[in-house]
């Protein structure tokens, strides 16, 4: 069961896929639960809690220095890439608006997962998709807000409080069911990722059932845009990591964190606090982001295996 469990979880962007061509041809049932969504995301977060451990904070305080850097890189180099390549493609306002939206949002729990299929170091993974998922709530709305206010209204105490509910509240929850439950959630610790992605499919379905009839702002430059900013991400995050001297673990480990942003966050805000064509580019990030870092995760755990 665990077997298959971690193989539905793995191949997520599949699912995405397949899930989204459902939508676009049978839009009402999935546009009918659209009022779940902030329920359905605080369930992925309450699910990715119970698969966090005290240790991974022990883990943060450890290693203060090199969490920081990425943190901080987590929070400049996406966020202003978002804006550059928003400017390169001239973009509509609504579109630059969802892509820095993305480019704000913290590392995807999904790295970690990447991160042990690519042989990275998967515990400074688990450390800073932690420590940029806590400072969340001041981040994503702050950023959104400087680089986009220009562009559109933006609601930062709304997003704060949206964040507060959906992320955090739910996220510790599930580290108190973890502590207090260890050895019932420790038997079932396959399934929460597997209801995580779950719900994040879900997300995206909703998305395209949503944009029907705006999906013709998907076009090719938008997909492109979407793709150079998460290229950009993934070799910032590598390079800056060489040049830092890590060893390479952890310069596979910075890549995908750096090039992969919790968009499902992103889609729900944007449709929450703005409207569903500025979720477009989140939810086209966050197919993107998987099947770019998978990619990569299969090349370099060929790699470690033949040295």
């Amino acid at each position: 069961m665990d077997k298959a469990l971690n193989i539905y979880t793995k191949y997520m962007a599949v699912w995405v896929a397949i899930c989204g061509i459902v939508a676009y041809l049978y839009p009402a049932p999935f546009v009918a639960l659209k009022g779940g969504m902030d329920l359905f995301f605080a369930l992925t977060m309450l699910g990715i809690g119970c698969v966090l451990n005290i240790e991974d904070f022990k883990k943060i305080a450890k290693r203060p220095g090199i969490v920081a850097i990425g943190s901080i890189m987590q929070f400049t180099l996406m966020p202003l890439g978002a804006l550059f390549v928003a400017r390169i493609f001239s973009l509509p306002p609504e579109i630059t608006l969802g892509l820095i939206l993305t480019g704000s949002a913290p590392g995807a729990m999904a790295s970690n997962v990447m991160s042990y299929v690519a042989r990275a170091d998967v515990a400074y993974s688990v450390s800073l998709t932690t420590a940029s998922t806590l400072v969340t709530p001041i981040m994503t709305p702050g950023l959104t807000y400087l680089l986009a206010h220009s562009i559109l209204k933006v609601d930062f105490l709304g997003m704060f409080f949206s964040i507060i509910k959906m992320v955090i509240a739910p996220l510790l929850l599930g580290l108190f069911l973890k502590y207090k439950f260890t050895k019932t959630i420790e038997k079932m610790e396959a399934v929460f990722p597997a209801i995580s992605v779950t719900f994040i499919i879900f997300i995206c379905s909703l998305v395209i059932a949503l944009n029907k009839g705006f999906l013709s702002m998907l076009t090719p430059m938008v997909i492109f845009a979407v793709v150079a900013l998460n290229i950009w991400g993934m070799s910032c995050g590598y390079t800056i990591a060489k040049l830092l001297r890590m060893n390479i673990p952890r310069r596979r480990t910075l890549s995908i964190e750096i090039g992969m942003q919790n968009a499902g966050l992103g889609t729900v805000l944007a449709l929450k606090h703005f409207n569903e064509r500025v979720a477009i580019p989140a939810a086209c990030f966050v197919f993107i982001c998987i099947f770019t870092a998978a990619i990569m995760a299969e090349v370099w755990a060929k790699k470690e295996v033949r040295a």
